[in-house]
């Protein structure tokens, strides 16, 4: 029997995963609801292998750890791995293995969504109805046909969101290192083009060191005054302090976001009860032009189902020692 111990488990977690474990009798899983740090990582012990989402710890003290409970295999159920210390592991020989597609569209759709509510103002709206209040000051939106959208990183999400994009009747423009074939309709320019041409600007790159604060004052004051951004990938991609400050000087007309720095200790927990550390989320909210959303961008049946699908495909790699196109290492 191959056991995994999984943390993080919320739900709805639960339920995908136990369905899709019904095809896997040779493998095991317990659930825990504590996510995977350095203070919880030794209850691994005993287990061939983790799974951990995209808000765990997987730094270089947690891995340290792992491989002294024997832990030879980490398996993430996300395509991110910046909370990995992939050379650690790699020094451990503990393979990372990563679920890199699974539901383009479903991100793809939340992005549009946040750019449409972000633009028509809809959060708005459903509090004025919500106590009779009709009026329509402050809603005005603009139409997205014949505007231009920016999309940044063009994989598979990016793609997906510049055919919603091009759907919309918009004219789109991408940058990436590497174009996308696909996307014949797209025009492929510089970065400082799709800065000073996009209407809509939308972030679908991983976080690396060379996209780490991607949108900071120096490219904010390259965009088209009255642009929308929309960041549905990293928090990290986009520099808080000076994004408040960009919209602070009415560069942006809206900004939609599922991701934002300093989210780590609010993704998927209920903290209404508590006094948050950071003032960051609050600031954000206070502008009537800003939506954040609760890193629920995945979320969707197609996509849960995807993710524990790939999640044991790459467990079962493993064990029949096949080489994986999800290896991260």
């Amino acid at each position: 029997m191959f056991k995994i111990l999984f943390y993080d488990t919320k739900v709805y977690d639960k339920e995908f995963f136990e369905e899709e474990n019904r095809k896997y009798p040779m493998i095991q899983i317990d659930y825990l609801k504590s996510e995977l740090t350095s203070n919880t990582a030794e209850l691994a012990k005993g287990y061939d292998a983790v799974c951990a989402f995209v808000n765990c710890d997987v730094g270089t003290d947690t891995i340290d750890i792992l491989n002294q409970a024997g832990i030879r295999l980490i398996l993430l159920r996300c395509a991110g791995f910046n909370n990995v210390d992939i050379k650690k592991a790699q020094e451990y020989n503990i393979k990372v293995l990563r679920v890199p597609g699974y539901s383009p569209e479903a991100v793809a759709e939340h992005a549009m969504a946040l750019a449409l509510a972000a633009n028509r103002r809809i959060h708005k709206a459903y509090v004025r109805v919500r106590e009779n209040d009709f009026s329509l000051a402050g809603m005005m939106g603009f139409n997205f046909y014949n505007k231009t959208a920016g999309i940044v990183g063009t994989g598979k999400i990016g793609a997906a969101m510049a055919k919603i994009c091009h759907g919309f009747g918009m004219k789109v423009i991408a940058y990436d290192v590497y174009q996308n074939p696909q996307l014949d309709f797209a025009d492929y320019v510089s970065m400082d083009e799709l800065l000073k041409q996009s209407d809509l600007i939308s972030l679908h790159c991983p976080l690396t060191d060379d996209t780490y604060h991607l949108i900071q004052r120096e490219t904010i004051q390259k965009m088209k005054d009255g642009v929308i951004l929309v960041n549905t990938s990293r928090g990290g991609l986009v520099k808080t302090n000076d994004l408040i400050e960009g919209i602070r000087a009415r560069k942006f007309f809206a900004v939609g976001l599922d991701v934002y720095e300093e989210e780590k200790n609010n993704v998927f927990e209920n903290r209404s009860d508590e006094i948050l550390e950071t003032s960051i989320t609050a600031r954000l909210l206070s502008f009537p032009n800003v939506i954040i959303t609760s890193h629920q961008g995945f979320f969707t049946r197609e996509a849960l189902s995807a993710i524990s699908d790939t999640t044991f495909q790459n467990a079962m790699s493993y064990i029949n020692n096949i080489k994986s196109e999800n290896e991260v290492t």
